[in-house]
């Protein structure tokens, strides 16, 4: 039985056979590991032909070219195959390595497969990292940037809304801000101004000042007829007396 995960990549399937589970042993495992239906078997391998010609397997010492030894035992359980090229009987390469767990035969992973498959497990997770906290991000001209979590809108949906007391702003404070804003006005007057509500802003430069009337002379004649009228203004009209005929 085999069972294909991802049919281009070997390291994504395996084969199990589970009428050979009981049997499994040292001297077994290589005739399982040789069965046609296995995937991972080469039949142009030496040991397909020390198997044809009825050899032992120590005739694959003085043969060149692809074969497959039993690398670690630990029956029952765990079986390691190796497969590599033979090019003298005493230098062989390593191809791959097979693990066979309970039955099941998987191929090894190399170094470069399994730091690729953990760069893109630990790159996937970031990446979902940061889009999840784009999501709770939010963005206003006045406010700017801050945070909304659903679970801290529940909260303030459930929680009681307290009211907040307006306390009045001190004195000092009132003084300070006062003397602030006189002090900003100084150095920064103001280059238009509106004389009128909903009329355009005019500039400070363009208002023609009207001067101011000139107090006239006032002779001391007029001064002294000016404070008679005003004693008599004052003190009331004389009483008329009737004359005595």
């Amino acid at each position: 039985q085999c069972r294909f995960i991802f049919p281009d990549n070997l390291l994504g399937i395996s084969w199990v056979d589970s009428s050979w589970i009981p049997i499994l042993n040292n001297g077994s495992v290589l005739d399982y590991f040789s069965e046609r239906s296995n995937p991972f078997y080469d039949r142009t391998c030496n040991n397909e032909v020390v198997k044809m010609q009825r050899m032992t397997l120590d005739h694959l010492n003085q043969m060149v070219g692809v074969e497959y030894i039993l690398l670690h035992a630990q029956e029952p359980i765990l079986f390691i195959i190796r497969k590599q090229q033979r090019q003298s009987p005493t230098q062989v390469m390593p191809l791959a390595d097979y693990y066979i767990i309970a039955g099941v035969i998987y191929q090894a992973p190399d170094l470069g497969s399994v730091i690729n498959s953990r760069v893109l497990t630990a790159v996937h997770g970031i990446q979902s990292a940061f889009e999840e906290a784009m999501s709770y991000c939010r963005y206003h001209p006045s406010k700017g940037y801050w945070w909304h979590f659903k679970d801290q809108e529940e909260r303030e949906k459930t929680k009681p809304k307290a009211k907040k007391k307006e306390e009045p702003s001190s004195i000092f404070q009132r003084q300070r801000v006062d003397a602030l804003l006189l002090d900003l006005r100084q150095k920064f007057p103001p280059r238009f101004v509106q004389q009128k509500p909903g009329e355009k802003p005019i500039p400070v430069d363009q208002i023609k000042k009207e001067p101011e009337p000139v107090p006239e002379a006032v002779k001391p004649e007029e001064k002294e007829t000016v404070k008679n009228a005003q004693s008599v203004g004052a003190k009331g009209p004389p009483e008329k007396r009737m004359r005595l005929q």
